[in-house]
């Protein structure tokens, strides 16, 4: 503990990130009435034309800021620490974690669902193709990177299983009928949220020595 360094302590703020993106949907969908979390995507509740918009965007952008202080953080850790494809893979999953804050932040929806406008295009097509191949590209490099490492192999074990929750849940969708959409749904975007946490715990214990 007293080995910690000020950025080590500074990555467990994607702990405090994650329970302020679960606080998003769960109290967000207190201020939607009639909001149906099986059926429904979570970014329904941060919609421009939602009840639950102030509240639930409020929330979700203090989870962003959080959770781009947490990467930016181990990425500062991994300097030195990590081997170069690890090191990549951290790099990449905080720029998605940046493009996801800000692009969500400038395109929420603009009604639940899809309504076709140019904020709902951007939020879709641009934003969210972004954050799904980053996040697919990065899970893989931490995975590949980590399981070259011995004491990253935990690291890397859970970035797999993220990335199965993720492909589950990009099927799931497709598949499942309407009125539980919003179930697979969340283990895509769940799976992105806690990895971020993990890594955050990953930051806050390594303690170098282990670059290659």
């Amino acid at each position: 503990m007293k080995n910690r360094k000020l950025t080590n302590w500074f990555c467990l703020s994607g702990v405090i990130g994650l329970v302020f993106y679960i606080l998003h949907d769960i109290v967000g969908a207190m201020y939607y009435p009639n909001y149906d979390w099986m059926s429904q995507a979570v970014s329904d509740l941060t919609a421009t034309s939602a009840p639950s918009f102030v509240i639930a965007s409020g929330l979700s952008s203090i989870y962003g800021i959080f959770s781009c202080l947490c990467c930016a953080m181990v990425c500062v850790v991994v300097q030195g620490n990590a081997n170069r494809i690890l090191r990549l893979g951290v790099y990449l999953f905080t720029a998605m974690n940046f493009i996801s804050a800000v692009g969500y932040a400038l395109f929420p929806l603009s009604e639940s669902g899809y309504a076709g406008s140019f904020q709902d295009i951007m939020h879709l097509y641009v934003v969210t193709a972004l954050v799904v191949a980053l996040s697919i590209a990065s899970l893989v490099l931490i995975a590949v990177g980590g399981f070259k490492s011995k004491g990253d192999k935990p690291l890397a074990v859970v970035s797999l299983i993220s990335l199965g929750f993720m492909f589950l849940g990009v099927i799931g969708v497709n598949v499942v009928p309407a009125d539980y959409f919003g179930v697979p749904e969340r283990f895509s975007v769940y799976s992105a949220v806690v990895f971020t946490a993990v890594l955050g715990v990953y930051g806050y214990l390594e303690r170098g020595g282990k670059a290659q």
